[in-house]
């Protein structure tokens, strides 16, 4: 039996008055999601228990079988395990976004999509500012994304579950002062956030952005935070082996956590200009290895287009996951012989208020023993 997975991120919305009262999944034309609506059951599904901050890594952890209530301490930590960054005990990866603020607002949570070659020298010049601290370590990720790691070194770190972090992109075009890191040891990150600004304001790299016209990175942003997770791996839960397709740090650190093969796409970006059909030739190459039997395909681009408020790209997002991934996976499938294919978002994220949302989430499922026109 083969499994396969298709995450359109974000995808649950609202009805869209551009739309004619439709929401963006009604109004994309879906020829394939359709065949496995139509061929299996559709339902609905609630992955962000109401208790915890909606989001991929709260979300993804409802779908891949493990509660987060249980499993989940943070969303940078899964971040780190993408990067290969081992956390010891007592230590806490905190998620470091590259980010505008103008006039006290967050203009940008990605500073306009910070290009990666300048944003390592942002992060380079912070780590030599903090050279002196034997606690604080940077690294440099895609863009925007990057992460700061608080190394205990057998201390005990200024950090608990009571620390609480807003995502940037939970607050654009808001003032940041209701939404700065509060509890035990936020102090230190928000001093941390405040020298950034000074930092920023002088470096190399902001200059040729603002020579160019383009946003400028402003400063940190720190969330995110907590320490190692410790799941069990996904053989031994369930006895089948995964593998995961994704352009984003924090999908591929749940993936190596769970002990999946982690597959990179070249021209998979995370963003709107992904290449969806490199990413659907992935799955079926993937997929048919002897030592894979479940893969799991993740998009951003329909929850980046929500985040930026562009109707119709998260439409044409949505129509190009159905043409260029979920039609000729399901079809080679089918052509394999036993299989299963979901279709499912992780969380809402709405295009009205930018934002990840709680609430439930389509779904599709078909193949083998699921029988055509049911609802769960």
């Amino acid at each position: 039996m083969k499994y396969a997975l298709v995450i359109p991120d974000g995808v649950a919305d609202e009805p869209q008055p551009e739309l004619g009262g439709l929401t963006p999944l009604q109004a994309a034309h879906c020829p394939h999601m359709d065949d496995v609506a139509r061929l299996g059951v559709v339902g609905q599904t609630d992955n962000v228990p109401a208790s915890m901050p909606s989001g991929s890594d709260v979300g993804t952890m409802s779908l891949f079988g493990y509660s987060p209530l249980e499993f989940h301490t943070g969303r940078a930590p899964l971040e780190a395990a993408a990067q290969g960054i081992e956390l010891q005990s007592g230590d806490w990866a905190v998620r470091c976004n590259l980010v505008n603020v103008t006039d006290g607002r967050m203009t940008s949570f990605t500073a306009g999509q910070y290009p990666s070659d300048l944003a390592r020298e942002l992060i380079t010049l912070l780590q030599k500012d903090q050279c002196g601290d034997s606690h604080w370590k940077y690294h440099a990720g895609v863009s925007y994304r990057n992460l700061l790691l608080y190394r205990a070194r057998g201390t005990t770190a200024p950090f608990s579950k009571q620390t609480e972090s807003t995502p940037p992109h939970d607050i654009t075009d808001q003032p940041i002062e209701g939404f700065l890191p509060s509890g035990p040891g936020s102090e230190l990150l928000r001093e941390l956030m405040a020298h950034s600004r000074g930092l920023f304001a002088d470096a190399d790299a902001n200059r040729q952005r603002i020579a160019a016209s383009e946003l400028p990175a402003s400063q940190i942003w720190l969330w995110g935070l907590g320490q190692r997770p410790a799941f069990l791996p996904f053989a031994e839960r369930y006895g089948v082996r995964g593998a995961v397709i994704t352009a984003v740090d924090l999908l591929r650190g749940i993936g190596r956590l769970l002990g999946w093969k982690v597959i990179e796409v070249p021209g998979a970006t995370g963003y709107l200009d992904t290449d969806y059909a490199a990413k659907g030739r992935a799955a079926i190459e993937t997929l048919s290895r002897p030592d894979v039997d479940f893969v799991v395909v993740h998009v951003e681009a329909t929850d980046e287009a929500s985040h930026e408020g562009l109707v119709a790209e998260k439409v044409r997002a949505v129509e190009n996951i159905d043409r260029h991934i979920v039609g000729p996976l399901h079809k080679w499938m089918q052509e394999q012989g036993e299989y299963r294919l979901l279709v499912c978002p992780d969380h809402p994220t709405f295009l009205r208020t930018r934002t990840h949302s709680h609430g439930f989430c389509p779904l599709a499922m078909c193949g083998s023993g699921i029988k055509s026109g049911g609802a769960e």
